[in-house]
């Protein structure tokens, strides 16, 4: 639809909002995959799986040595199909590692060849909470989260919390650990609106269901509040606003770049045949970490493949626990959605199966 004819269809039903949607090349405006450098002006790249799009992607760059390790990704990312439980942490652990070299040289990033991440086993019972990690200052991951506009700092994280700020298994986590709050709000329909009356812009999206009410939005980060211009759907907003000036495109659209950013620090999505986002609830729960998923999901990789490396009898000891599901779960989708994010992230372009995206 238009924006003349969205606008048109408010008169009608005799109710000015007080904003609209942005509409750009056609269509609305909305949120990324990718958080530095998305591309809001291409349209989606419809693929089974991103490997070749990329691979040819830093050929026609010529990132030759960037493209070499996304081929070593590609090769322990395949192995890893094929391997028990109890190996395939480690062999999954090094595709990440050589797909964010990957990334980072084709960003131009600088960094060292220390991986950035160690851990240790606390004493005590066989139990996530005791498997440590910790963020280190130099190295891969570290240079991750610089590049993510994350502190690169010397902090330490249980295993359990690092999953438990993972959207993409945040249901595996909910039915194992029960106690537990939701972390993950859904919302749907995210996108960019401008007001009727300035050139204020801002995010907003809707909350549906049994979220849809007050308290879901006190649990939300401080930078978000009830958008109340609209009374027949449930929508929230971010407080900060950017400029969004239709007669200067290009300018706008370098500015929703920089807001992108801020939005993308609080809201994540699940890879899959549909987008699916959601917003991380504030900071005041146990466990609650502000980082991406992508350095998360890295640095839990690395601690299951120490445990796969030098003591696969703890990790499998791990698969006789409550917790075998959650960890199976990890296992199995963390490859994909951490093989999407970083795509997306270094093409700027967004991935989707086909037949399902839109246009």
């Amino acid at each position: 639809m238009s924006e003349r004819a969205a606008e048109y269809l408010l008169r009608v039903k005799g109710r000015d909002m007080g904003f609209r949607n942005i509409q750009y090349k056609g269509k609305v405006l909305t949120i990324h995959k990718a958080v530095t450098q998305p591309h809001f002006d291409e349209k989606t790249v419809l693929v089974t799986d991103t490997w070749d799009y990329v691979d040819l992607w830093l050929k026609r760059k010529k990132l030759a040595k960037a493209r070499f390790y996304w081929g070593q990704a590609r090769s322990f990312y395949d192995a890893t199909e094929t391997l028990s439980k109890t190996a395939r942490p480690l062999t999954a652990y090094y595709c990440f590692l050589n797909a964010t070299k990957a990334l980072l040289l084709a960003k131009g990033e600088k960094f060292s060849d220390a991986h950035g991440v160690t851990g240790y086993t606390a004493a005590g019972k066989t139990s996530l909470s005791n498997e440590i990690v910790k963020f280190k200052t130099g190295g891969i991951l570290p240079a991750l989260c610089r590049h993510l506009g994350e502190p690169a700092s010397n902090t330490t994280y249980s295993l359990k919390d690092l999953l438990y700020n993972l959207a993409y298994i945040h249901r595996a986590f909910d039915l194992t650990y029960h106690s537990s709050p939701e972390l993950f709000v859904p919302i749907g329909d995210p996108r960019i609106v401008r007001s009727n009356h300035t050139h204020e812009a801002w995010f907003i999206a809707e909350l549906t269901e049994k979220y849809a009410s007050q308290n879901t939005v006190n649990r939300l980060p401080s930078a978000f509040e009830r958008e109340q211009g609209e009374q027949d759907h449930y929508l929230v907003r971010l407080r900060h606003r950017f400029s969004w000036r239709p007669q200067q495109k290009p300018a706008s659209l370098r500015r929703y770049q920089n807001y992108h950013r801020r939005i993308r620090r609080h809201v994540h999505y699940i890879c899959g045949p549909q987008r699916l986002w959601y917003i991380k609830r504030n900071n005041n729960i146990d466990g609650h970490i502000l980082r991406s998923q992508m350095t998360i999901t890295f640095a839990a990789m690395h601690k299951l493949s120490e445990l796969s490396r030098y003591a696969p009898d703890a990790l499998a000891s791990h698969f006789d626990c409550q917790h075998n599901w959650l960890l199976s779960e990890f296992l199995e989708t963390a490859p994909l959605q951490f093989i999407d994010e970083i795509s997306s992230e270094m093409t700027g372009r967004e991935f989707m199966i086909p037949g399902r995206a839109s246009r």
